[in-house]
């Protein structure tokens, strides 16, 4: 799969939810996590995060917004109930991505909201939970980015394989 992707949180307070959160995240293969003013000390989520991802995954702690420092390129998505929010399924996923989702029981500050190039909600009744919403966000990242077999109009696994991958044709960056 072509790009990269992060998860982060905002002034999160439960050491179990951020393990929860960071666990998920190596799972899906997130090229960093990280932490905007969080309310708990990162070093007590081993109880949750058994995959222990620091250690696999860079691990970035910034005490404001204004502080967040992101790759170049890369587009901050803020995942949040907001009416104006795209909702998950109608959205086309960033090559370069940062997500970043709210504290448990509050949303994201409005100086991140400001700085995200979009956010998106997932359409339910009321909030889940926030390591539940992250599973969420990052499966629709990978069934609409990554290559799968075609889903069969009945019910039930593919019926046909993945197709071979089409190589393109030459490029060069040099003129000619």
């Amino acid at each position: 799969m072509r790009g990269y992707f992060g998860l982060g949180v905002e002034g999160i307070s439960k050491p179990m939810n951020v393990g929860s959160l960071y666990r998920t995240a190596h799972a899906f293969g997130a090229d960093f996590v990280f932490a905007i003013a969080p309310a708990v000390n990162l070093r007590l989520i081993r109880k949750a995060d058994t995959s222990e991802t620091a250690k696999h995954v860079p691990l970035y702690e910034y005490p404001t917004v204004d502080a967040l420092q992101l790759p170049r390129g890369c587009q901050l998505v803020g995942l949040e109930l907001l009416e104006d929010a795209v909702d998950l399924p109608s959205f086309t996923h960033p090559e370069r991505a940062a997500y970043v989702l709210g504290s448990e029981r509050g949303t994201l500050s409005p100086a991140l909201v400001a700085r995200c190039a979009h956010v998106v909600r997932i359409p339910t009744r009321f909030c889940v939970n926030i390591a539940v919403a992250a599973a969420i966000l990052m499966y629709d990242r990978m069934i609409t980015r990554q290559r799968f077999a075609p889903r069969p109009t009945g019910s039930g696994g593919p019926v046909e394989g993945l197709p071979p991958h089409a190589h393109g044709g030459r490029f060069s960056r040099r003129k000619p």
